[in-house]
């Protein structure tokens, strides 16, 4: 199968000019007329998923973080970035990335988060009123009110987590709960502004947990933790839309970060 056919699927479902303006997504490294064995899906591009695509005869991998995020000045071995690319190109391996524009998608990562929560009644934290019907972050509402102690648990137990950092509880019932997958600190304003009961996220700062300043309960899932079901989310819309075509889930865990 031709790595346009598939991009071309990817971009029916996340265009390319869903994503922000940071990010960096699309074909990162590869040829748009190559055909395609099979794909690998993937969070993050890292030498053991590389190992990964070529053990299983993958010559795609579908990545959620783009592996060039940045502008580099030279492709060498010196830079961690730079040997992954070399080592891809080497080995026939095209590199694509889905980010933002998936964050963005109705259907998307929050959307994901949502489910797994069981929060209805669903928006947009950040609607993108220039292309409408996409935005970042979503909130809504739980079926039932929950104590902070027993949602903090209620989210360990659904998100599959060991770990939660939280801002101090306040003593109130959560029953609206608002999510960004990845860093999200920039929207806690947003969540503060529609009175949400409870603020899941990622990637916040010792001083962003000043920002609660009462009114709501900060919750801190991880980065990873709060993306890792991204891959099963663009393993299953593929196979939906190309039943035929052959593509798995990455088994490395690409967490860089670990817990003692």
């Amino acid at each position: 199968m031709k790595l346009t056919e598939i991009i071309n699927v990817l971009e029916n479902w996340a265009p390319k000019e869903h994503a922000e303006d940071f990010d960096n997504v699309g074909l990162i490294i590869g040829d748009f007329e190559s055909n395609i064995n099979k794909a690998l899906i993937t969070l993050d591009t890292t030498d053991e998923v590389i190992d990964e695509a070529i053990n299983n005869d993958c010559n795609l991998i579908i990545t959620f973080h783009p592996l060039i995020f940045e502008p580099l000045k030279a492709i060498n071995t010196e830079g961690r970035v730079q040997k992954l690319i070399i080592k891809a190109i080497n080995n026939n391996i095209n590199i694509y990335a889905i980010h933002t524009n998936l964050d963005n998608n109705p259907k998307g990562v929050n959307y994901q988060i949502c489910n797994k929560l069981k929060i209805k009644n669903l928006n947009f934290l950040i609607p993108n009123e220039l292309i409408g019907k996409i935005g970042m972050g979503m909130y809504g509402d739980l079926k039932k009110s929950y104590d902070e102690k027993s949602f903090i648990d209620y989210i360990k137990s659904n998100m599959k987590l060991s770990f939660i950092r939280h801002s101090k509880f306040l003593n109130k019932s959560v029953k609206s709960v608002a999510v960004l997958g990845g860093s999200g600190s920039f929207a806690i304003e947003n969540a503060i502004e529609k009175k949400i009961d409870c603020f899941i996220t990622s990637d916040l700062k010792y001083h962003d947990f000043f920002k609660a300043n009462n009114q709501i309960l900060l919750v801190d899932i991880g980065h990873y933790e709060s993306e890792r079901f991204t891959k099963e989310l663009i393993f299953n819309y593929l196979k939906k839309k190309i039943p035929k075509f052959a593509c798995i889930i990455a088994k490395t865990n690409t967490n860089p970060v670990n817990y003692f």
